[in-house]
């Protein structure tokens, strides 16, 4: 199965930027049972239960994992002490030692990295993940082709079930068949749309005035042509984004998503029904509106190749000359980090934690969905050695999964990073900005009292967590470790207040063949619609030419589940 895949997954990693898959086997048929097939049959079952000895006796001595830009103890920022304290944490709990080693990808082509690690290497040569991240859509197109183990039974009597509050979040991930590709610790956040205050004040608006479409256009005209950043001069934009839509991602309109507003440029369930939303009007109307904003200058022009590290730095960037007013970004903790990097910039520092506000959605997006997209959660997957029987993988589940929701030592550690480095319940005081009167800030905890600490990297700023966002985990602590940042919480809280699920991520055969040849085909549309090089109305019609009939068998499949 996996020579079968290669050669797919690394071209349609080249032309595209995400991971793409091979299709399934076609079953064959099974002949009547004859004797010798009733040996085969015997055989068969002996190897079963040999199998079962071995995963009995089967001890993992090396994990590998893979992960992205959301495991936050870097290398610069305490992943050498996470790496030990979870080693000693899990070696106690399995009662033999793990070696741990964390290979973290850049985010910006994890995807296609992904994909030449899985399709260029081979269980245990050392290189190739035993574990790793995976976004929803690429968990879509890589469950299909036995690269993934199954882990629905290791899921199902996992000892954390006890303690799930939110089981739907990865029921929802199974098959029809029942199989479970991917463990989604959280649920997914979503993004929210933040507003600069300052330059809300600069020319005289209100968040909670910004209700429709037209009060949020006039807004980014506003911020565009009226000088907010009061240098006297041109040169700000209304809104910046990681990309006019992320149509390689669900939900793929999260960053730009009052201009998308009811469209929804993928297969989706309309009523019941799958669709292709690509090719409805909503999605010509919204590349219209965004073909305005761009031929207006209310979108800076580095949002049509930005990335999301090029596009929040641009946000925050004490140059506000060439900067923007609003910015579409994750919520919760985001809200935190935002805020945290516009007063390391030194950005509005008269405001404090007041710098930003979060708009609520506007009518348009309330009237089509409800509110902000809750996307579908990242996942874990372990990737299957395909030698018959689940020993290794069943030894990765125990050791990685099993131990991030044990509640206790181990979930802090994905939670919250390594104790007396990123945390810590011991007394202590400490001052952040030290030489700065304006912005000095002084910190004091009695011993026992949990609390976050300054930065590995950064000691004029607070640790805020790991991997695990402890208000988004299916199955919470249970030591009582809180952190009680107040932007952290009324991030997590406006977001809960106005968001909605994403509409389900669509699977089948036609489909994963297809992924990356018709993502790059509606990017590159998308993008000349925009750009004014072709009408919203040509993109959708060059779409259709050339790819109406794949499309239509596509939604046959999945109307046909």
């Amino acid at each position: 199965m996996k020579k079968k895949v290669l050669s797919l997954l690394l071209s349609t990693a080249m032309v595209a930027s995400l991971a793409a898959c091979g299709s399934e086997t076609a079953p064959t048929e099974t002949p009547a049972e004859t004797p010798a097939d009733t040996t085969a049959t015997e055989a068969g079952d002996a190897t079963a239960e040999a199998g079962a000895d071995a995963a009995e006796e089967y001890t993992l001595e090396t994990l590998n994992i893979v992960v992205d830009g959301t495991l936050t103890a870097t290398v610069e920022s305490g992943q050498k002490e996470f790496e030990e304290q979870w080693e000693a944490a899990v070696a106690e709990k399995l009662g033999h030692p793990v070696d741990l080693v964390i290979n973290q990808l850049d985010h910006s082509d994890y995807s296609g990295t992904v994909s030449r690690l899985l399709t260029t290497g081979e269980p245990g040569d050392g290189s190739y993940p035993d574990a790793l991240i995976m976004s929803a859509t690429m968990l879509r197109q890589y469950q299909t082709t036995g690269l993934l183990w199954d882990m629905a039974d290791a899921y199902a009597n996992a000892e954390f079930q006890a303690r799930v509050t939110l089981p739907t979040v990865n029921e929802n991930m199974k098959d029809k068949d029942g199989h479970l590709y991917g463990f989604a610790p959280t649920y997914g956040n979503g993004c929210v749309t933040y507003i600069k205050q300052s330059w809300l004040d600069a020319v005289g608006m209100k968040a909670d005035d910004i209700k429709t479409f037209d009060d949020y256009y006039a807004m980014l005209k506003a911020f565009t042509e009226n000088d907010p950043d009061g240098n006297g001069s041109a040169g700000t934009y209304g809104v910046i984004a990681a990309g006019y839509g992320k149509l390689d991602e669900a939900p793929y309109i999260n960053y730009m998503p009052e201009f998308w507003q009811g469209a929804y440029p993928s297969f989706y369930q309309k009523d019941g029904v799958w669709v292709d939303g690509f090719q409805e009007q909503a999605t010509v109307d919204a590349l219209a509106r965004l073909a305005q904003g761009a031929a207006d200058g209310v979108i800076d022009p580095d949002t049509e190749d930005a990335g999301t590290k090029q596009a929040r730095e641009k946000f925050f960037s004490n140059d506000q000359t060439t900067s923007e007013g609003v910015f579409t970004y994750w919520a919760g903790t985001w809200l935190r980090t935002l805020t945290t990097n516009m007063e390391k910039q030194e950005v509005d520092n008269e405001l404090g934690d007041d710098r930003l506000v979060q708009l609520a959605p506007i009518q348009e997006i309330k009237d089509t969905w409800g509110g902000y997209l809750n996307r579908e959660a990242p996942v874990w997957v372990i990737t299957d050695d395909q030698d018959g029987n689940s020993a290794r993988e069943q030894a990765i589940f125990d050791a990685l999964l099993e131990t991030m929701l044990d509640g206790d030592k181990v979930q802090t550690l994905w939670t919250y990073g390594a104790e007396d480095v990123h945390w810590s319940i011991h007394a202590e005081e400490f001052t952040t900005n030290a030489d700065d009167p304006e912005k000095k800030k002084d910190y004091s905890y009695e011993e026992g009292q949990f609390h976050l600490k300054q930065s590995p990297n950064d000691p004029n700023s607070v640790w805020k967590k790991n991997h695990l966002d402890p208000v988004l985990v299916i199955a919470p602590l249970t030591n009582g470790y809180v952190d009680n940042d107040e932007l952290v919480q009324a991030g997590n809280k406006f977001f809960t207040e106005n968001c909605v699920d994403a509409p389900a991520a669509a699977s089948c055969d036609t489909l994963t063949e297809n992924e990356a040849a018709l993502v790059e085909e509606k990017t590159t549309l998308m993008k000349q619609a925009i750009a004014g090089e072709i009408t919203p109305e040509e993109a959708v019609a060059t779409y259709q030419a050339d790819f109406g009939d794949i499309a239509q068998q596509i939604l046959d499949e999945l109307n046909a589940q």
